[in-house]
């Protein structure tokens, strides 16, 4: 986004990566867009801290804030100088005690929704609130959060309600450093979520930049999926649960005879395990030849990274079955696909809710976190059939599209704020 309005660009990439598939992404990327520099910053090996982690990408942001110090004499020699740094926010506090050894601003990006991120902005005043009891919220209760409203806690990930897990812990510390900062760069819009990004300006913690959705840049060859091609208009649902997320050997088979009993043809991206390099079994050997030749004519389970926001766009896609992953919810609401929100962890839950009030998608809000529940075909098959003959979802879904290309205008909200941004900047004579 900045590369392409005239800025210098450099992206600090960690090394060792977590997965394969973010090593091979990041190694195609600079491939092809030569004019954004690449800063390889290699960790120091990872020192276990008090709290409760155990997730590998959880450990990876711990050893990117013990090593954040070490990027001074990397950031000292680039030329030209530094205008800004933007860092991702689990590494807030750490990257604004860098910065202020260059004098340069900080601007904190948000990968979350406006909504999630102001449960997170509230979290230290939650637990200062009920510090006696704040392990023990009765999940059929409600939080208030001011200028929002009430939120359901069991839309709250557990383990930010344990003030002894990393989770919990980075985002108080965060948080708290975000006064530090210049502005907070988040992937929304104001037509998408006008109600969360007005309560965040009122919390008055730094200025709120809702610049989304955010561009893509090409990353490789086009998907070369012809099985796609020959399906009619709107009449594949596509399965996906991120790149993070690995759903157990009984939820997947019901998960696969819940498509089966639909009827409608589907792309299923399949994961068998929460990080790819773990990831050994053969397709046949998850889902059973039987599946897959029953459903030869009905089907195609891919088992790799994909272009996601590429499927999203092909003109056979008429749903999208999703975890709600912030990144996966933008990218429909650009493009215009309805969502069966089926929330696994984290945000999720919470952005699912936000899919379900702006009218994009639907909600299966007894479905329960990861593991919860074991969700039959049976419900499974139903929810998947809504989705795909619920035309006035797809109407509403359309709308949405229209709101987004709005906001990415030259006169659009996101746009303006973009601009508005590089603007100050190079009125410093920095860039």
């Amino acid at each position: 986004m900045f590369a392409s309005r005239g800025c210098t660009v450099t992206v600090i990439t960690v090394l060792p990566t977590v997965s394969t598939a973010e090593s091979d992404h990041l190694s195609t990327f600079f491939a092809i867009h030569p004019n954004i520099n690449r800063l390889e910053f290699h960790l120091l090996p990872y020192k276990k801290s008090k709290f409760t982690n155990e997730d590998p990408f959880f450990i990876q942001i711990e050893s990117i804030n013990n090593s954040v110090h070490l990027l001074y004499p990397l950031l000292s020699s680039l030329s030209p100088s530094l205008s800004a740094i933007v860092a991702d926010f689990p590494v807030t506090a750490t990257v604004t005690q860098l910065a202020s050894e260059f004098s340069v601003p900080v601007y904190t990006v948000i990968t979350t929704s406006a909504r999630f991120f102001t449960l997170m902005a509230h979290l230290p005043q939650l637990a200062q609130d009920n510090s006696t009891k704040f392990d023990k919220f009765d999940a059929n209760s409600y939080i208030e959060i001011p200028s929002l409203g009430p939120m359901a806690v069991s839309s709250i990930p557990p383990i930010m309600l344990n003030k002894n897990h990393f989770f919990a812990a980075n985002i108080s510390s965060n948080i708290s450093s975000l006064f530090k900062t210049k502005g907070v760069l988040i992937n929304t819009f104001n037509q998408f979520e006008s109600e969360a990004i007005e309560a965040l300006r009122l919390n008055g913690l730094t200025q709120i930049l809702p610049i989304g959705p955010f561009e893509s840049f090409d990353t490789g060859p086009t998907e070369n999926l012809p099985w796609l091609d020959e399906q009619a208009q709107e009449s594949v649902v596509f399965i996906s649960f991120g790149s993070r997320t690995a759903l157990s050997k009984d939820q997947t088979r019901e998960l696969a005879n819940g498509l089966e009993k639909s009827n409608c043809k589907f792309l299923w991206v399949l994961k068998a395990s929460k990080v790819d390099r773990d990831d050994k079994e053969e397709i046949k050997d998850i889902l059973g030849e039987s599946f897959l030749a029953r459903t030869e004519n009905k089907g195609m389970v891919i088992k790799r990274w994909v272009n996601q926001e590429r499927i999203l766009a092909h003109p056979a896609i008429g749903g999208f079955v999703s975890h709600c992953g912030w990144n996966s919810v933008m990218e429909a609401a650009r493009l215009g696909v309805p969502i069966l929100a089926w929330p696994q962890h984290g945000d999720q839950c919470v952005n699912a809710e936000v899919v379900e009030k702006v009218g994009l998608g639907l909600w299966a809000r007894g479905w329960g976190w990861v593991g919860e529940k074991l969700v039959g075909e049976n419900e499974i098959a139903e929810k998947i059939r809504e989705l795909m003959v619920n035309k006035s979802l797809r109407a509403s879904a359309k709308e949405v599209k229209e709101k987004a290309r709005q906001a990415r205008e030259i006169n659009g909200s996101s746009e303006g704020l973009v601009q508005g941004l590089i603007d100050s900047l190079k009125s410093k004579e920095k860039i």
